[in-house]
């Protein structure tokens, strides 16, 4: 599978379950922002590159992304991160809340939704605004 190219139809992303979407838009966050250090590398030692980017990729910090996103989703989008949201999940978040590692999931749903389909402008539109 490429990277970029190969996408799947709205409906089946759909299909998918909610927890599947936020596995893949957590590992596109990840990429997207591990991608961003490593371009701007600014005075940054190699190996202060994984905190910086978990602190950026947490559950905290995706949580305040979603009040940030929420009043410009999509029907599309609002839909998706509510599914992903008030999802099923079978793991106990470490170091959030129940209410952020759940947002958290939401935002995660949209990003690996967005990818999975093709929306590749609105993908990095809604990542351009991670503040690392």
């Amino acid at each position: 599978m490429k990277l970029f190219g190969d996408k799947i139809s709205k409906d089946d992303a759909t299909r998918l379950s909610a927890i599947t979407l936020a596995f893949v838009g957590d590992a596109v966050e990840h990429l997207y922002v591990r991608a961003n250090l490593a371009k701007n590398k600014r005075d940054f030692e190699t190996r202060s590159f994984s905190p910086i980017a978990n602190s950026v990729v947490c559950a905290e910090a995706q949580a305040d992304l979603a009040k940030k996103f929420l009043p410009f989703f999509t029907e599309e989008e609002n839909y998706i991160f509510k599914r992903a949201k008030n999802a099923r999940k079978r793991v106990k978040p470490k170091h959030a809340t129940f209410a952020e590692y759940n947002a958290a999931s939401g935002v995660e749903a949209v990003f690996g939704f967005l990818y999975l389909t093709g929306e590749y402008e609105r993908l990095e539109f809604l990542l351009s605004q991670i503040e690392e």
